[in-house]
């Protein structure tokens, strides 16, 4: 049901400015309260009804920040955007070449999923991945997982050449404890 409200309404963006997606939403939830508060009140005068406002759980609650809570989520935020700062200013600015190479590697590839579609078609396909892929994996868990080791240790061992490569190459440590070597007869 949320997935395919989701979809309508990412869908109708592909056809529809945002500005009208929102106001048509706003419309119609505004249609659907006023017509159920005044249909309580048609009870309420018919003395078919208590006469209590429907929605008036969600009048009381209470959505208001102290001002300890509003400086904590400033500060999150700050910290987050700080965090965010620092780490693009050393991928931009090459503070340690194999992360640069990577975030390289990776903005060039989203350069060709950019050509494919666009954001919005991302989105939608997001939207979809977020219901499915849990529905798929419950479904197929034995074969997921072995895909998911065998990619994982895949990725480790190129990780581990690229690494060796970039501090100069050389043979692969030894995984002897100690470096002891057995003896030659």
């Amino acid at each position: 049901m949320v997935l395919t409200g989701l979809v309508v309404g990412l869908l109708s963006l592909f056809q529809l400015s945002i500005i009208t997606v929102v106001s048509t939403l706003s419309l119609a939830i505004m249609c659907f309260t006023i017509s159920v508060r005044i249909y309580y009140k048609l009870l309420h005068v018919l003395q078919l009804g208590d006469g209590v406002h429907p929605f008036q759980s969600y009048l009381e609650l209470d959505i208001s920040l102290s001002g300890e809570e509003a400086q904590h989520y400033m500060q999150k935020a700050i910290v987050l955007s700080c965090s965010a700062v620092d780490t693009l200013r050393n991928l931009f600015f090459v503070g340690n070449l194999f992360n640069s190479l990577k975030f390289l590697l990776l903005m060039y590839l989203v350069t060709f999923v950019g050509n494919l579609c666009n954001g919005l078609t991302l989105l939608i396909i997001g939207v979809i991945a977020v219901f499915s892929v849990p529905l798929f994996y419950t479904k197929h868990q034995d074969k997921v997982d072995s895909c998911f080791v065998a990619v994982q240790a895949h990725f480790d061992n190129t990780k581990d050449f690229l690494h060796r490569l970039t501090q100069g190459g050389g043979p692969p440590p030894d995984p002897t404890p100690g470096g002891a070597k057995p003896k030659a007869h």
